[in-house]
């Protein structure tokens, strides 16, 4: 057999991530390899950490990415900070507060589960009650946006209650970072992840994660060792830390670095805030559209993610077959619902370079044929248009 080089079709992403990647993030991929303790790389290195701190508007030293993708990051979160024995308060709203418990349980801890319901923001009276019920509780961890759903918690909330009964507080933020408001310092959070593949618009393999100095501490006076060897913090900081000479602890993904960087460099040059009202803007405008076809939402605007849309799929449409008209005939993708949500509604994400005009006008109006030529319940030929006048709206602003 004679095999050839992979070429991928050119698609539009817009389901719950990977997003389409910003061209300039891939020309930086292709730049020449250097090695990883090389003082220009050491260099820019250093920048990186200094522009995750903007993205995650933190002010932690520990600030870093970690050479795998976002599940990884999780995990550096908890496999550094819980011990044997601990009691961690998980607050699950979806599928990654499940994955939340599965890392508790690993780590050799016991998990209390605060339970929401699927697409809706975690109670923060619930949290409450479960810390009175267990003030031996060390740790709270809980979901900023939960991807599975399209539903943002109050994490400021949730932080402040977790700080008054003693406890450090783990954060996915994923999904919010760079897209929704994320205030890391202000807020106090202690322990917060996210991935590159979202509204950073990176390739996916990377977890950015930033730690306070409580965090920090808890790593380094620990009595066990860390259970992952690649994931121990006390380890990764010989290379990751700050001035000084870099010790060896990995061969770290170069190239893809180069693209984190450039990422964040993008956003820099935009503005974080900026970042966060286009990505609002831009849901906005599919959200009037959406809505004039006759579409809804299965998440309460209060508890809206701008760049995770969790739409109703409507009465007798085939999910399944939607999906694969709107890839083959148009190379645009959104995502299917998972758990409970499956096959009940759609994923449509804004995030990062693919959250934009163009696209939200090209999704509207595919999803306007696919589901007219179906035969779906909807207003045909309005979408686009309302769309068009939410946009001109917000330019009168």
């Amino acid at each position: 057999m004679a095999f050839q080089s992979f070429h991928p079709p050119v698609r539009t992403l817009m389901g719950p991530g990977p997003s389409d990647v910003n061209p300039r993030i891939l020309e930086a991929m292709s730049r020449p390899t250097i090695g990883h303790l090389d003082p220009v790389f050491v260099d820019m290195m250093d920048e990186m950490k200094e522009l995750l701190r903007y993205a995650f508007q933190s002010d932690y030293a520990l600030t870093m990415p970690v050479s795998a993708p976002g599940s990884a990051g999780m995990e550096t979160c908890f496999v550094n900070l819980v011990q044997p024995g601990d009691k961690v308060v998980v607050c699950q709203n979806g599928v990654f507060g499940g994955r939340m418990k599965e890392n508790v349980e690993r780590c050799g801890a016991t998990a209390v589960m605060v339970e929401d319901a699927w697409g809706t923001a975690v109670d923060p009276n619930k949290l409450e009650d479960a810390l009175q019920a267990n003030p031996d509780a060390r740790l709270v961890a809980f979901v900023h946006a939960e991807t599975s759903t399209g539903a943002i918690s109050d994490a400021r909330t949730l932080a402040e209650i977790a700080h008054r009964h003693d406890c450090l507080v783990i954060a996915d933020a994923v999904t919010s970072l760079a897209g929704s408001p994320l205030k890391v310092s202000e807020w106090e959070l202690d322990a917060v992840y996210s991935g590159t593949q979202k509204c950073l618009s990176c390739t996916p393999g990377l977890s950015p994660v930033t730690f306070s100095d409580r965090a920090v501490s808890v790593v380094k006076e620990r009595k066990s060792k860390v259970q992952s060897w690649f994931l121990d913090l006390n380890l990764v900081l010989g290379y990751w830390g700050g001035g000084g000479k870099r010790a060896y602890h990995h061969t770290a993904p170069i190239n893809a670095l180069y693209g984190l960087h450039e990422a964040l460099v993008i956003v820099h040059e935009e503005g974080i805030e900026q970042s966060w009202q286009r990505h609002r803007n831009n849901h906005e405008a599919l959200r009037v559209g959406l809505e004039a076809m006759g579409l809804s939402f299965a998440v309460d605007a209060a508890s809206r993610l701008p760049q995770l849309n969790a739409v109703n799929i409507p009465a007798g449409v085939d999910d399944a077959a939607v999906r694969t008209r709107l890839l083959q005939q148009y190379h645009l993708e959104i995502g299917a619902g998972l758990g409970p949500m499956a096959g009940k509604i759609w994923r449509i994400g804004l995030m990062g370079f693919a959250s934009n005009r163009t696209n939200v006008l090209l999704c509207l109006g595919a999803l306007d044929a696919v589901l007219g030529e179906m035969g779906a319940p909807i207003e045909r030929g309005v979408a686009v248009g309302a769309a068009m006048q939410a946009y001109q709206s917000q330019a009168g602003n």
